[in-house]
C-alpha cells in the first residue's frame, strides 16, 4: 500500500478521532504554540463519554478547557510546568505537578508517565510521506516513538521544519486535517528596568558565542542590546522572534559553533507567524528532541555557551528561586537547570540569572535575606554563576558567602538595601 492510499484510510473526522480515547487512558499533548488545540475542545465537547482521562504536557497555550471545575470528574491534568490556564486547577486539588527537568521528559514518559494516547500536531506530508513535528519536536518526537495510539491533526500551517523532525503517515493511527492559525505568542513590551537588565546581560555577551535563551521581556531584551556584537550561535531550548532579528542583521550566522557550526539548534519555538515562516524548509535552523538539545553533556560540547534565564527571587547565599511564590507553584524548572550545568561544563560557558530588582511595583525586593517560606530552590548557590539585575552584575562562582551577599546587595534596588545591609552585618559579624 502506498503511504498516500494508507493516509486515506487513516483519515476521519475529529469527533471520530477523539472517540478512540478511552476512560482512564493517559493522554500526552504536544507542548506550548504546537498545542492541537482543535482537538482539545472537540475532546472537552464530548466530555461525557470520559472518565478520570489524565492529560499531561508542559505549557498550555491554549484556553485549557479540561481544567475547568466542571470538567474534574472527566480530566485531570498532570502538569510538567504550570501555566496560565492550568495554574488554578493545580491549586485547587483538581490537578497535579511532576518536577522534572525538561531533559528527563522523553524518558518519563518512557518508565513513568507511559502514553496511551498522543494528541500531536503536524505539517502535512512531503512527498516521500513524512510530516513535520514543526515547532514542538521536544517530547513529541519521543512521545509518539512508544505511545499505544497517535492521533495527528495535519496542518498547512505548520511549519515544515527541519533536523530530527520528522515522523512517516504510516506510523500514526488517526490522522485529522484541519488547517487553522497556529498559535503565536506575540512579543512583549519591554519596559527601561528591562532594557536596562538586557544591557547588563549584553555585557557579559563576547563575540563567538553561543546563547540559550528563555521566553519573555528580558530575554528578548537581551536580544535588542546584541545588535554590535559578532557571530553569535544559538543552541537553546526555544527561541522567538527576536532572533529573526538578529540572523538578518548578521549578527547571529552560528559561524563559531563547535556543535553543529552553522546551525542553529532547538527543541520548540514559540513567536509570531513571520518566526514560523523563517523556520519553514530552513536546513540552518535544526530542531530536535529535548533529550538532545537540553542535555548538559551535549550542551557543554558548545564552547563559550552563554545562558541566560530569568528568576523570582534570589537570597544572599545565592540561591535561586524560578518556579515558586512560596508554596505556590506558578511555572516549572522547564530548562534552567539543564542549560546551567551544561554552561558551567563548557569550556568559557556562563550561566547568567536575570530579574528586575523589585516586585510588586516596587513594595518588594527579590534580592532578600531567606528564601520564602515553601519556595523552591530552582538552581542551587552551587551552581549559580552571574546574577544580573537593572542595577548591575553579580558575580557569584567560587565567592565565600560574604562577597556573594556584599556583590547581591550591591545589585539590589537602593530602597532594600539598608535592611539587607543589616541582615549583612548581623549574619556575618561584621561592618557592610
Amino acid at each position: 500500500m502506498s503511504w498516500k492510499d494508507e493516509y486515506k484510510r487513516k483519515l476521519c473526522s475529529m469527533k471520530e478521532a477523539v472517540s478512540h480515547i478511552k476512560s482512564g487512558d493517559r493522554v500526552v499533548v504536544t507542548h506550548a504554540c504546537g498545542e492541537p488545540s482543535a482537538m482539545l475542545d472537540v475532546m472537552v465537547e464530548n466530555a461525557a463519554r470520559y472518565e478520570n482521562v489524565e492529560i499531561v504536557h508542559m505549557v498550555a497555550m491554549g484556553g485549557a478547557k479540561y481544567c475547568l471545575p466542571e470538567m474534574e470528574k472527566h480530566f485531570r491534568h498532570n502538569s510538567l510546568f504550570v501555566g496560565g490556564s492550568t495554574r488554578k486547577a493545580v491549586e485547587e486539588g483538581r490537578g497535579d505537578f511532576t518536577p522534572v527537568y525538561f531533559s528527563e521528559v522523553p524518558n518519563l514518559l518512557r518508565t513513568t508517565l507511559y502514553p496511551n494516547v498522543l494528541l500531536m500536531h503536524l505539517s502535512p506530508p512531503d512527498e516521500h510521506g513524512f510530516c513535520s513535528y514543526g515547532i514542538s519536536v521536544d517530547y513529541t518526537k519521543p512521545a509518539a516513538e512508544v505511545a499505544d495510539l497517535r492521533i495527528a491533526q495535519i496542518n498547512k500551517n505548520m511549519p515544515r521544519t527541519m533536523g530530527d523532525s520528522f515522523i512517516h503517515v504510516s506510523k500514526l493511527d488517526h490522522i485529522v486535517e484541519h488547517d487553522a492559525p497556529i498559535i503565536e505568542l506575540q512579543p512583549p513590551q519591554i519596559s527601561e528596568v528591562e532594557r536596562a537588565i538586557g544591557k547588563n546581560c549584553a555585557s557579559l555577551v563576547r563575540d563567538g558565542d553561543t546563547l540559550q535563551l528563555g521566553i519573555g521581556a528580558i530575554p528578548d531584551a537581551v536580544l535588542l542590546s546584541l545588535k554590535d556584537k559578532q557571530d553569535l550561535g544559538i543552541h537553546s531550548e526555544m527561541f522567538s522572534d527576536g532572533v529573526v532579528d538578529l540572523v538578518e542583521a548578521g549578527v547571529i550566522t552560528n559561524r563559531c559553533k563547535t556543535l553543529l557550526p552553522g546551525k542553529s539548534v532547538v527543541t520548540f519555538l514559540m513567536g509570531t507567524r513571520r518566526l514560523y515562516d523563517y523556520v519553514h524548509d530552513n536546513p540552518e535552523v535544526q530542531m530536535m528532541p529535548v533529550d538532545f538539545v537540553n542535555n548538559p553533556a551535549v550542551i557543554a560540547q558548545n564552547d563559550n555557551l552563554v545562558s541566560i534565564n530569568s528568576c523570582v527571587q534570589v537570597d544572599l547565599f545565592g540561591q535561586v528561586v524560578s518556579e515558586s511564590v512560596g508554596l505556590r507553584q506558578i511555572s516549572g524548572v522547564g530548562g534552567q537547570v539543564d542549560f546551567v550545568r551544561g554552561a558551567n561544563l563548557s569550556k568559557n560557558g556562563r550561566t547568567i540569572m536575570a530579574m528586575p530588582s523589585t516586585a510588586q511595583g516596587g513594595k518588594v525586593s527579590k534580592i532578600v535575606p531567606l528564601i520564602d517560606t515553601g519556595a523552591s530552590v530552582t538552581t542551587s548557590r552551587y551552581d549559580v554563576n552571574y546574577v544580573v539585575t537593572e542595577h548591575g552584575v553579580a558575580q557569584l562562582k567560587f565567592r565565600t558567602l560574604r562577597e556573594r551577599a556584599r556583590q547581591l546587595i550591591d545589585i539590589a534596588h537602593p530602597d532594600f538595601r539598608p535592611s539587607l545591609i543589616e541582615e549583612f552585618e548581623k549574619r556575618f559579624k561584621s561592618k557592610f
